[in-house]
Order: structure tokens, then C-alpha cells, then sequence
């Protein structure tokens, strides 16, 4: 255990946060995703849902753009889970847009992303990716 860092954080997932560069994106997928077929690197989180593991990367990775899945893959219809994972987003205490990706668009991007994160969501359409922002210098000493 770490002192401040979330028990959801594993050492895997807190080794890829940190190798992650600038620009980078991780995706954190729901449980109806092929993340096994789909992943450059594979992060599974079974057990865990996909809003308390989003809230604790939150904590830790700057982020300077994040997208997310939609109702149906129309990023015009929004869901349950969608309303929760905009406020998250809106609430986290950074600084960033989440848009909404039609399937075409988010697929291809999840597929290219450094990372996916397998939760055990059991919502459909619930994923989200994240791009890594950079700090600047007087953040990080």
C-alpha cells in the first residue's frame, strides 16, 4: 500500500501511468470489451467498476483531453452512466473537455491507445479515454 494512491491503482496500471508520455491516452473499458484482442498493453481491473477506477486515475494523471463511448454509438444520445461520467469529468478539478465519439470514431482511437484498462462494467457503451497533459516543471519537483 501507498500513502495517498488509491488500492485500485496496481502496480501495472501505476508503472503504465507513469511510462505514459505526453499526448499519450489509456482507455479504461467497460466489461463487454474485447480489450484482450484490442490492447498494445492490458491492464485487466476485474471486479472493478468503471467510475471508482476512473475517479482514482483522476486523482493522479493530469489529463488535457478525455472522449468517451455513446448511447448507441450516436454521440447525440447519452445514457445513465454518460450523465455520471460527464459530471465526474466536469468535477474532477482539472481542466478538460469530454467528448462524446461516435463508435467509428472511439474504436479505432482505443484500438492505437498505450494502454486499455479492463474494468468489470457491466453498462454498455461505458468507456472513456484519456490523453495525458504535460506539467510543467515546477509541477513535478
Amino acid at each position: 500500500m501507498l500513502i495517498g494512491i488509491s488500492p485500485l491503482l496496481g502496480p501495472d496500471l501505476l508503472h503504465a501511468l507513469r511510462a505514459m508520455g505526453h499526448g499519450d491516452e489509456i482507455a479504461l473499458v467497460d466489461g463487454n470489451y474485447p480489450a484482450a484482442e484490442h490492447a498494445r498493453r492490458l491492464i485487466r481491473a476485474d471486479g472493478i467498476l468503471l467510475m471508482p477506477m476512473l475517479r482514482a486515475v483522476l486523482k493522479i494523471l493530469p489529463v488535457e483531453a478525455a472522449f468517451r463511448s455513446s448511447l448507441h454509438n450516436d454521440p447525440a444520445q447519452r445514457g445513465v452512466i454518460h450523465h455520471a461520467l460527464d459530471d465526474l469529468c466536469h468535477t474532477c478539478g482539472q481542466h478538460f473537455a469530454l467528448t462524446p465519439l461516435s463508435g467509428d470514431q472511439l474504436y479505432p482511437r482505443i484500438k492505437t491507445a498505450y494502454a486499455i484498462i479492463a474494468t468489470s462494467e457491466a453498462e454498455l457503451f461505458a468507456n472513456v479515454i484519456l490523453r495525458k497533459a504535460a506539467l510543467p516543471a515546477s509541477a513535478t519537483q
